[in-house]
């Protein structure tokens, strides 16, 4: 009898180590897609989580309903977007964001802003943006 709890315990414990080892991995992987490859992929996207690069455009950022709406743009294509919560002290237009989120129609929802680094911007703030360099 205590054999056969013990081992429905342990399937129990496996069975869950190995739900949260596959909810993990499958979290962890976040497609990377320019704002043109985004929207040819729009159907197989759906509204699966992934990273899209871009440069805001000038004139399109407004705040609205907890977050700001703003238009990226790369390569001739845009995407309006719509970023719940503060964006970061650095965000601006013409300014090159990473964002984190997905579809919702034709707009992109993002929960996270990253904003990129150009080379004139390190050029400009050499005190601000430090290179790692490998011990």
């Amino acid at each position: 009898m205590k054999r056969g709890r013990a081992a429905l315990f342990l399937g129990v414990a496996v069975l869950l180590a190995g739900g949260l080892l596959w909810k993990g991995l499958t979290n962890a992987t976040v497609y990377f897609k320019t704002v043109d490859e985004a929207i040819a992929q729009r159907t197989e996207l759906g509204d699966r989580r992934f990273r899209l690069e871009g440069v805001v455009l000038a004139g399109s950022v407004k705040e609205a309903n907890g977050g700001v709406d703003f238009t990226v743009a790369e390569n001739d294509a845009e995407v309006s977007v719509h970023h719940m919560g503060d964006p970061p002290e650095l965000f601006r237009a013409n300014v090159p964001v990473v964002l984190e989120g997905h579809f919702r129609g034709r707009t992109y929802e993002s929960d996270r802003i990253l904003v990129k680094h150009t080379n004139e911007y390190r050029k400009d703030n050499p005190d601000r943006v430090k290179d790692y360099v490998k011990p």
